[in-house]
């Protein structure tokens, strides 16, 4: 009996139990877990997908690359069947989740994040509208009819990850703030993509598909009223969602935003009521800890530790806890495959120029680096020189401007627009990808260096004579 209740792991070090390979594992793994969690990692790796898909594309395995996107696969439940391409399942499917996390921070943000204090809100904001504007008349002046016209608002939207990812490289020259304003541009920015898609990018509404879809978000509200906080049934409801939103022709990524609006962001318990739960449980812990006994042969021990892993999830929120859950997969896994789906343009660089030259590459590259330059700057220098909104602190006035050229990487959100603007236009898609690519290297590198020069540790003068906000400094929020 004595050999039941030895520990099943002789390897204990000060009560911590290690597996055989377990320290080695460690000493491998640990490092590439903390290049994992660097900010620059997620659009580094962006970056490597795009090149691959390029050089895939515009190589000898460009037929097995666009043969594998291709690939049908298929959904059978009974007589009923789904089959979609795995471009479609990328764009439709996994993307739902990328919103969904978009759809998690953008409520964070308004709640509690820097857009719920209006004065702090205010210039990122403006800001945001001002470079989502400024790009898209500057496109539709260029190619104001046809076909041609509807892709007018790929150069709406800044790509989060890479922007933050460039900005990361010179994050040692920046103030802590200046990496706040642009992820709170981005998050604006973001629901003014979705909004768009939305409104402008559905076709053939199915009104009766539609009125199940609205049923279903009102039965995510019901959930949410009545403090489910089980992810379980909203999940099977985000499910049906994005199937009936599909079938009623607005995008069913949408659901991935809608889902996570209805997700609680109110907690079981505030902290002083966990603080005393936590120590009464530690005390029934220890008065039931057994010396030598492990605790697969001690039921109490284990219901003890039962009832503080719910505590613990109970003091957090059902988005907070979500939001952390599906952070890694989706900036790790989901939007490089997205971006690997999508980047492989082929390029003929004999007519390269010419590609350039063509009004949609014109209109999406120019909307890019002078829109969003344009919009964002000029916006932010209205509202502070009469006076409407203030620096954040520590920030000047031309890291403002080197952070709207940033802003001009345009890559995921503007692709996805491009494959919904030009889904049957081929030519226009090759065209837009290409002016898309081609004008977020020229943002991303124009922007890099502006703010590597004019940053400085420290600095805190300002170029538009508009004195500065006496708050601290915003906590950086990683969306990486």
């Amino acid at each position: 009996m004595k050999e039941q209740n030895k520990p099943i792991d002789d390897s204990c070090h000060d009560g911590i139990f290690y597996a055989p390979w377990e320290k080695t594992f460690n000493r491998i793994l640990t490092p590439f877990e903390e290049f994992i969690h660097r900010q620059a990692t997620s659009g580094i790796l962006l970056m490597i997908m795009a090149m691959l898909a390029m050089v895939l594309a515009n190589s000898g395995l460009a037929e097995f690359y666009h043969q594998l996107i291709e690939t049908h696969i298929s959904i059978d439940v009974g007589s009923w069947e789904m089959e979609k391409t795995v471009h479609h399942w990328v764009n439709d499917g996994l993307m739902t989740l990328f919103f969904f996390v978009v759809g998690l921070e953008l409520k964070r943000e308004v709640l509690v994040g820097e857009l719920a204090d209006v004065r702090k809100a205010t210039l990122p904001i403006a800001a945001a509208i001002g470079g989502m504007a400024a790009p898209a008349l500057i496109y539709y002046f260029i190619n104001p009819e046809g076909v041609a016209s509807g892709g007018w608002g790929m150069p709406m939207a800044t790509d989060i990850a890479f922007a933050l990812g460039a900005l990361a490289l010179i994050s040692h020259r920046v103030p802590k703030a200046l990496i706040t304003f642009l992820v709170a541009l981005a998050i604006v920015d973001d629901l003014g993509a979705v909004t768009v898609i939305a409104i402008f990018y559905t076709e053939n509404i199915s009104l009766d598909a539609l009125a199940f879809a609205g049923g279903l978000f009102g039965l995510l509200i019901v959930f949410n009223r009545g403090g489910i906080r089980s992810f379980t049934p909203y999940f099977i409801v985000s499910v049906l969602l994005w199937y009936m939103l599909m079938q009623s022709g607005v995008h069913a990524t949408l659901a991935g935003v809608l889902a996570a609006f209805s997700i609680p962001a109110i907690p079981k318990y505030n902290p002083m009521v966990f603080n005393e739960r936590v120590k009464y449980l530690m005390k029934r812990f220890e008065s039931s800890h057994e010396h030598d006994k492990s605790i697969m042969n001690n039921a109490e021990l284990r219901a003890i530790v039962c009832s503080l892993e719910s505590s613990a999830q109970s003091v957090q929120t059902l988005s907070q806890r979500l939001e952390h859950t599906w952070h890694m997969p989706v900036a790790y896994i989901i939007i490089p495959f997205f971006i690997l789906a999508n980047a492989g343009t082929q390029l003929e660089l004999s007519s390269l120029s010419e590609t350039l030259a063509h009004p949609v590459a014109l209109g999406v590259s120019l909307g890019l680096i002078v829109g969003k330059f344009a919009g964002i700057t000029g916006v932010s220098w209205l509202l502070l020189r009469f006076g409407f909104a203030r620096l954040p602190s520590g920030v000047r006035f031309t890291q403002i401007a080197g952070v709207s050229l940033l802003a001009g990487i345009g890559f995921t959100m503007s692709m996805f627009i491009a494959e919904l603007a030009f889904e049957h236009q081929e030519n226009l898609l090759l065209i837009s990808k290409t002016g898309l690519m081609f004008a977020s290297l020229i943002a991303g590198v124009a922007g890099s260096v502006w703010l590597f020069v004019v940053s400085k540790q420290n600095e805190v003068s300002d170029d538009c004579g508009v004195e500065h906000a006496d708050t601290t400094n915003y906590q950086v929020q990683s969306f990486l």
